[in-house]
């Protein structure tokens, strides 16, 4: 299994933001084919208790590296790339891990 990870960094206008990821963003993402599970978390603090530069990251779990390769492909994959430069391209890093289990 392996997963495409987004992080993002604090935004601007908080509400505009989670409001955009919601209403608009999630629903795309949730299009692409093969998407087994897409787990999104809030980023509260660091360890020690302070602040942190990063405000969220979205998980999406696809079976292996070529079903996530059709996935960005496709025009579902295509149209929540294009939206998300649109909204988050200054603030995302987007990863790939692969998931190992134990």
């Amino acid at each position: 299994m392996v997963k495409l990870i987004a992080l993002y960094r604090q935004p601007g206008d908080r509400d505009a933001f989670d409001r955009h990821y919601r209403e608009v963003h999630t629903p795309l993402a949730e299009k692409m084919p093969g998407l087994q599970k897409l787990e999104v978390t809030r980023i509260v603090g660091d360890p020690m208790g302070g602040a942190s530069e990063w405000y969220l990251m979205a998980e999406l779990y696809f079976a292996d590296r070529q079903t996530l390769d059709a996935a960005m492909a496709s025009p579902e994959g295509k149209a929540a790339a294009k939206d998300l430069m649109g909204f988050a391209g200054k603030i995302v890093t987007m990863v790939v891990g692969e998931v190992k289990e134990g």
